[in-house]
């Protein structure tokens, strides 16, 4: 029986369209019993998104931005979030996206460019999917100083770290995002493996 069979939606309500699409909805689940229980969720679809994380194996770095958050903000994080590159798809296809994301924030044009996997990031109420990619980058693909888009909020610092100095910074908590523990964890089981 496919998913959509044990799935009968009654009402969807707009809650807000503000920034992105919040909305209720009260559905039936056929449970594995085969009994039907009436529930109600919020969700909020933001679109899908793309994330990439540079690396250089030679010189064993890796480039992440350090950026202002106010969800993270709210929720006691006193400090900016070190992240991998990252946006919304906005309708283009992924590797384009991603592509564009990191001249803006980074200031490199990559060479190839290779997706690793896809995941749900919060699957209890968001709807994103958020496609992972990594790129090795070096000084010769830097055409500007990045930074994002001052008229879209944008104030992002451009870091450049050492792969087990990031590593040490998801331990110690400095690195809290989970997009970006999810490449920095497939870098060091992937490409920085022990020499």
């Amino acid at each position: 029986m496919s998913v959509k069979d044990r799935v009968r939606v009654h009402e969807n309500r707009l809650l807000s369209d503000n920034w992105y699409v919040l909305k209720t909805t009260t559905f039936d689940w056929k449970r594995r019993d085969g009994t039907w229980q009436t529930q109600s969720r919020e969700v909020y679809d933001r679109g899908n998104g793309a994330v990439l994380l540079p690396y250089d194996l030679a010189r064993r770095t890796v480039l992440l931005v350090r950026q202002f958050r106010y969800p993270a903000f709210v929720n006691g994080h006193d400090d900016l979030l070190i992240e991998a590159a990252a946006g919304l798809l906005d309708d283009a296809e992924p590797e384009v996206r991603i592509r564009a994301e990191v001249e803006e924030e980074l200031g490199y044009r990559l060479g190839a460019v290779s997706k690793v996997f896809e995941a749900f990031m919060s699957p209890g109420s968001v709807t994103e999917i958020l496609h992972f990619f990594v790129a090795e980058y070096d000084a010769a693909m830097r055409i500007g100083d990045g930074g994002g888009h001052p008229d879209e909020g944008e104030d992002i610092e451009v870091l450049e770290l050492a792969i087990d100095e990031a590593l040490a910074m998801v331990v110690d908590g400095r690195i809290r995002d989970a997009k970006t523990i999810m490449l920095l964890q497939h870098a060091a089981l992937n490409l920085f493996k022990a020499r």
